[in-house]
């Protein structure tokens, strides 16, 4: 008998079977853009039926936000974790070197990640969860350096460590837009290098 309110089992069954719609939604959104994608073929991509398909998610649109959490939470923990071998004080270009190898991400993530910017400015509620996966990312990088202000300066300009933060997002979201054009990977990161230790004033790391 079935106990009111209980979540259903998730079995290892499911659960690759989700990993395997996740995958091929990656895919198939890198190769044709999320708004020219259906079910059918994300789940003839991923070999498995519809009815698989709505055991895991309820639209397009639910499996598009968990396959964004997937690809994007973790690199707020990777920018931090590449901020942190520094101890106390920060070696800015050794940090900027770190971070510039997280933050520049394969070509297909950079498609897929626009497509959900693009879907997020026409929806409210879809913006929402692009803000706040942006606000870790901003946080990760402001804890970092709010920590290490007493040992390493940052420029006046940038007005402390949340000026500074949003100046390593900006600067990432702009030598990405590039490099959508140009696919020059080693080019961007270059750029990014340079706006971010000495590209006009704006030392962060």
């Amino acid at each position: 008998m079935a106990v009111e309110g209980a979540q259903p089992r998730v079995t290892s069954r499911r659960l690759r079977t989700r990993a395997r719609l996740l995958d091929a939604a990656f895919t198939v959104f890198a190769a044709k853009g999320f708004g020219r994608v259906t079910i059918e073929e994300v789940c003839e991509a991923a070999g498995c039926s519809r009815g698989a398909f709505y055991s895991n998610f309820a639209t397009l649109d639910e499996l598009f936000f968990a396959l964004y959490r997937q690809r994007a939470e973790p690199i707020a923990d990777q920018v931090a974790g590449a901020l942190a071998p520094d101890g106390p004080g920060l070696d800015v270009p050794a940090a900027v070197d770190r971070v510039t190898e997280v933050l520049l991400l394969d070509l297909d993530w950079l498609l897929v990640k626009t497509d959900f910017l693009v879907h997020a400015a026409r929806r409210p509620d879809v913006a929402q969860t692009l803000l706040e996966h942006r606000a870790r990312l901003r946080g990760a990088i402001a804890g970092r350096l709010a920590r290490a202000c007493d040992r390493t300066a940052l420029p006046a300009a940038l007005g402390g460590p949340d000026g500074a933060a949003r100046a390593v997002v900006a600067a990432y979201d702009g030598v990405t837009t590039q490099l959508l054009l140009d696919k020059d990977v080693e080019g961007a990161r270059a750029w990014l290098r340079q706006l971010l230790t000495d590209g006009g004033g704006t030392t962060a790391p």
